[in-house]
């Protein structure tokens, strides 16, 4: 069986957006598991999420007050489709980012991120697999506002795609 992943992170409504984007949801509504890397801002964001995917792993990131907190926890792990993935908000710098996700997460196939909102994909060489989806409401610096989508199959990752969210309504979209 295949199981449709969503990833998310950064979506600080109603800071730097004031909704989630409508190409998002629909990705919810697609995805088996929507997975998100914190930085909700907002509980509501949680609820509707939690109302609208089929099933939801997420984290508190650094934005994210008291309700969030003891909504969610730091990390997150959990295995689909024979493949270990852990989800935290943030790693630190990206200079050294491999080394110590290499030594903070040794029983992790995939590690989810967010907070810098820049799209990321590399593989440590101990063979972890980070991703962070970037931001589907605050670009920063970067030229467009996205998510990921990706397959989990048999204890493979496959599929994994950076995807551009057309109409971001941060004050850097």
């Amino acid at each position: 069986m295949t199981t449709r992943l969503l990833l998310l992170a950064d979506t600080h409504v109603p800071k730097r957006a004031r909704t989630i984007p409508e190409q998002v949801w629909r990705a919810v509504e697609e995805a088996d598991i929507v997975i998100h890397a914190g930085d909700w801002v907002e509980p509501d964001v949680l609820d509707e999420l939690e109302a609208r995917s089929s099933r939801l792993l997420g984290v508190w990131g650094n934005n994210d007050g008291d309700e969030l907190r003891r909504r969610l926890p730091e990390v997150a792990s959990e295995t689909i489709e024979g493949i270990r993935f852990s989800v935290v908000h943030e790693t630190g710098s990206a200079s050294g980012r491999e080394r110590r996700c290499d030594a903070a997460f040794p029983d992790t196939d995939v590690l989810v991120f967010g907070h810098s909102h820049i799209p990321w994909d590399t593989t440590t060489e101990n063979g972890v697999r980070l991703l962070n989806p970037g931001s589907p409401t605050d670009r920063r610096r970067q030229p467009h506002c996205t998510m990921m989508t990706a397959v989990a199959d048999a204890g493979a990752l496959r599929d994994v795609e950076f995807v551009i969210v057309e109409r971001g309504e941060g004050p850097t979209s």
